[in-house]
């Protein structure tokens, strides 16, 4: 009983730490605002030209296939639910897939083969000439990721990139008529919060596009 009453007073925060801990939020809120804001300029235009690339492949009759790790395999996913289900209008469901969701598939790659090639594998398998890969990596040098970009130009598939860090190697693999969508911060916080509005600008745009203005 004394050793609990010990470990439960020594988390009391003060006003000190509460007052510390809330700068900490403000902070942490001011810094995604001018992430955001420094973002705008740079990636309005590029944003744009990823939507127009989606919607021409999805009119198309192609697919939008999405990878990458941790924070970023939960972008892709989040991503095609909102393609494959809904956004925030009512609209037939659109062509999506995460690469990043089928544990056996990803497991047995990486268990026979190596780790960089669960997501190539899967495009080698399913991309086809005209889809799009989308293409997620906070530092823009995720090995995996990587991998998928190179099978992605051998099988014709258009590569939208989503990096910060001034894009890392992927920068350097994309080609004409790829779209890269570059986060102009160095932190990994601020890169993916910005990751998320970009997703959510791409899900608007590709309805706009597809639905037309709301009646």
């Amino acid at each position: 009983m004394c050793h609990g009453r010990k470990l439960k007073s020594a988390i009391v925060l003060n006003d000190i730490d509460i007052m510390s801990i809330e700068q900490r939020i403000r902070q942490q809120f001011e810094d995604s605002i001018k992430t955001k804001q420094a973002s705008t300029s740079a990636m309005a235009e590029p944003i744009s030209r990823g939507i127009d690339v989606m919607v021409s492949s999805l009119r198309a009759g192609g697919k939008i296939m999405a990878c990458g790790n941790g924070g970023s395999a939960a972008d892709s996913q989040h991503f095609a639910a909102e393609l494959l289900n809904r956004f925030e209008r009512e609209r037939a469901p659109l062509a999506a897939i995460a690469l990043t969701t089928d544990t056996s598939t990803l497991t047995s790659i990486a268990n026979d083969y190596r780790y960089e090639e669960v997501f190539s594998k899967q495009v080698r398998a399913l991309g086809k000439k005209g889809d799009v890969l989308l293409a997620i990596s906070t530092s823009g040098n995720s090995p995996n990721v990587m991998e998928a970009i190179k099978v992605a130009h051998e099988a014709g598939v258009t590569v939208v990139a989503l990096t910060g860090k001034a894009g890392g190697k992927i920068a350097g693999m994309l080609r004409a008529g790829d779209v890269h969508l570059c986060v102009p911060a160095d932190r990994t916080a601020r890169i993916q919060e910005v990751h998320l509005l970009t997703l959510h600008c791409l899900c608007d745009g590709i309805d706009h596009l597809i639905l037309g203005e709301p009646s």
